[in-house]
């Protein structure tokens, strides 16, 4: 017992995903690229969604949360296996173990609910459009996100807790580059068939309620689209919708995977590669779906630019006049400042 207690508490090694051999330092940069470009994505998302009036919206307020789950997601696991791969060593502590599993699987069943309310949004949206403004008022869409964490945080600190009080005592060596539920389980000396048995259901439960909801509430949309008279409100409706349908797409199959089709069917070289679809791919594109196909994103972010662009053309347009054109420096300042006031 007290050797198995000591196992509980040691260090854990990391396999990571590459060597330090040349093709996988090629794809270690994509890898950073590709987490860049998701902070900034998600980022520039939260910013434009705070700053524009026009997205105070219900539907851009739970895309607010869903960029910052699409935020969190790559922190948990990036940065640790970037500096193990540049220090060259891969450990991880019980505790930095333990924390690792749990906000991964907090943001990932909070963002597998929140996707499946935002379904319900677009529902009322498409088939109540009359009555939105009270069946989506701020007062549900508060419900709806604190529903979404709070059942990440139930199901995390439950399968947390349980999967680190199995004893650890053969190897701690996981096949993984983070520490998630389905390696770990493979180290325990202990029989966790049961417990496999059990999370298999659970994950059955949590992957496909979500999924029910959300095809009951698109088989509505799209009757509703298709009856629709007008070409632009179909339009606009299948787009804001697809977007929506896309994100699902790409979220659920890569966790269906991973938690619905049981850990001997799946190799550890499977499980990397699906993990580093949904922590790092998935995140990166749901801002550049929403931004690209969704025509409101894409005027505030015209907006923003434009703005900062045209300040900038006009103060370089100001210091060439004058520099070129001494004499008449006072009418060209004159008439430009009165152009940016006009603007704003």
């Amino acid at each position: 017992m007290r050797e198995s207690n000591q196992s509980m508490i040691s260090d854990f090694t990391l396999m990571g995903l590459f060597s330090h051999s040349g093709p996988h330092l090629v794809l270690f940069s994509l890898v950073a690229i590709i987490f860049t470009m998701g902070l900034l994505g998600n980022a520039v998302l939260l910013f434009l969604i705070h700053t524009d009036s026009r997205l105070h919206t219900p539907m851009y307020f739970l895309l607010s949360q869903l960029s910052l789950l699409d935020v969190g997601f790559p922190l948990v696991t990036i940065p640790k296996m970037a500096a193990d791969f540049l220090q060259g060593e891969g450990s991880i502590s019980f505790g930095g173990c333990a924390a690792q599993m749990f906000f991964l699987m907090l943001m990932g069943v909070s963002e597998g609910v929140l996707l499946s309310l935002m379904s319900y949004d677009r529902y009322v949206a498409v088939c109540h459009p009359l009555h939105y403004p009270v069946l989506m008022r701020r007062q549900v869409c508060l419900l709806v996100v604190g529903t979404s964490w709070l059942s990440g945080v139930l199901v995390a600190s439950i399968q947390t807790s349980i999967t680190l009080h199995f004893p650890y005592c053969a190897s701690h060596t996981v096949d993984h580059f983070f520490c998630e539920l389905p390696a770990l389980l493979k180290l325990s000396c202990a029989d966790t068939s049961a417990y496999e048995l059990s999370l298999s259901i659970s994950g059955v439960l949590i992957l496909l309620l979500p999924l029910s909801l959300i095809t009951t509430s698109y088989s509505h949309v799209l009757r509703a689209v298709l009856h629709m008279h007008s070409a632009e409100a179909r339009h606009k409706a299948f787009t804001t919708c697809s977007s929506h349908i896309t994100v699902v797409g790409l979220f659920y199959g890569a966790a269906m995977f991973m938690y619905m089709v049981p850990g001997t069917y799946h190799s550890p070289q499977q499980d990397n590669v699906v993990s580093l679809f949904y922590s790092l791919v998935t995140p990166t594109l749901n801002p550049l779906i929403y931004s690209l196909r969704n025509r409101e994103v894409r005027m505030a972010l015209v907006k923003v630019l434009g703005r900062t662009g045209f300040r900038s053309e006009m103060t370089c347009w100001r210091i060439l006049h004058c520099s070129q054109d001494p004499p008449l420096q006072l009418r060209p300042v004159s008439f430009t400042v009165h152009v940016v006031q006009g603007v704003l």
